[in-house]
């Protein structure tokens, strides 16, 4: 947008921060809203079925390693740009400041950390749920099944990347159908509006839309964690592939199974540990020549990320003084807006039986469905009653009202 491209050491950095981010982003996706389903289980009752619930069953030790690293993280952000959130950083053509020598060995101290942490939590993975059957026979589970396709950013290797790259589909067979520049966005995405929700529902253009239905004849696709591990053909960090190779050794490729995102969730937490320290570890990453003074106009530019939760899409057009006259945002939610609304719908019909008294495992087990995606629709309705709300209205074969539950 700025003709500006930021020097190398620049592009390093700010995935640097990046990589930071991911770490704690998917410490507290992982340990807050999916390990009490699979520590505690998805029938336990919702006073314990929380973090505080998982520290009591695993250990203070533990639980203290959890919060430790998660704010390692974001220590690490903070020495980087400033804040952790909004950061106070970036700017066009580069950043405001380098890291000096010093902060370059503590980071790297702190990403050594975060690897060993990350190696843990693989291995708890792989005790808790890996080794229940019953856990796996239910992340492998009709309910929470839906065959769409799969996006991901690669690197020039087709190997996961967070910071930049192509983005790249495949089909629900894991044949790849497209490969395209953050600016070719348009060509490749449309967005579907339904009456009932404000959010856009994104489709593959060339598919076309065919309604809130899977298989290869809908142009629905997923952006997720297990997204990105299905369009990508592995990672690009040893610990990461070796965990990467299980996964799909385990549950064949490409994973259809929604409850799949935790396992690739903890995937990329390595991957971002590994990748924090490769740049730490960088000597070069201390150039203090950190920007390139724009002196053109902006004018329109398109940038893509992975964000934890998806891909995610910016595009900004100016008018000839350089002011923004148009916006656009996909971001990791919105592409996943119709998977979620049709994975929610597949555990209902799934888990709800004629006759069968709804219990709230049952309740719980649907929004375990909602939790694989994405925690962001909670936090973007500024919503404070220390629980999701829910509405479920059961209908026969005729659309007559069986049945309402509703926890306010």
């Amino acid at each position: 947008m700025y003709h500006a491209d930021p020097p190398e050491v620049t592009k390093k950095l700010r995935e640097m921060f990046y990589s930071a981010h991911y770490v704690h982003s998917h410490i507290a996706h992982f340990y807050a809203l999916a390990a009490p389903d699979f520590v505690l289980g998805p029938d336990a009752d919702p006073a314990v079925r929380n973090i505080l619930g998982v520290v009591d069953k695993v250990g203070l030790p533990i639980g203290g390693e959890v919060i430790k690293h998660r704010g390692i993280a974001q220590d690490i952000q903070v020495m980087i740009a400033g804040r952790s959130t909004h950061l106070v950083w970036t700017l066009p053509g580069g950043v405001s400041k380098g890291i000096t020598e010093e902060e370059r060995a503590q980071i790297e101290e702190k990403a050594k950390s975060c690897v060993e942490f990350s190696k843990f939590t693989l291995q708890l993975f792989d005790d808790v749920v890996l080794k229940n059957k019953a856990y796996v026979d239910l992340i492998l589970s009709e309910p929470y099944q839906l065959k769409t396709y799969y996006m991901g950013l690669v690197d020039q290797n087709d190997k996961v990347n967070f910071y930049d790259g192509k983005i790249k589909v495949v089909d629900p067979e894991g044949k790849e159908v497209a490969k395209y520049t953050p600016s070719e966005y348009l060509d490749n995405i449309a967005e579907h509006v339904e009456p009932w929700s404000y959010l856009k529902f994104p489709y593959l253009k060339k598919v076309g839309w065919k309604g809130f239905v899977d298989g290869k004849e809908s142009g629905v696709y997923r952006a997720a964690p297990a997204a990105r591990l299905n369009a990508a053909s592995g990672m690009a960090t040893p610990l990461a592939q070796e965990a990467y190779e299980k996964y799909i050794t385990t549950l064949g490729k490409p994973v259809h199974a929604t409850l799949a995102n935790h396992w690739a969730r903890v995937i990329e937490l390595m991957y971002a540990s590994e990748r924090l320290l490769e740049l730490a570890q960088d000597k070069s990453i201390t150039d203090p020549n950190v920007r390139i003074l724009p002196t053109e106009t902006p004018t329109e530019g398109v940038g893509v990320v992975e964000a934890p939760r998806g891909t995610l899409y910016h595009h900004y057009k100016t008018d000839k003084n350089g002011f923004v006259e148009k916006a656009n945002l996909i971001v990791g939610t919105t592409n996943n807006h119709a998977p979620i609304s049709m994975s929610i719908k597949k555990a209902a019909m799934g888990l709800i039986k004629k006759g069968q008294v709804i219990s709230n495992g049952i309740l719980n087990m649907i929004e375990m469905a909602f939790r694989a995606y994405d925690p962001c629709f909670s936090c973007a309705t500024h919503s404070l009653p220390g629980q999701m709300p829910l509405k479920l209205t059961i209908y026969d074969i005729h659309g007559k009202v069986v049945e309402q539950l509703e926890r306010a």
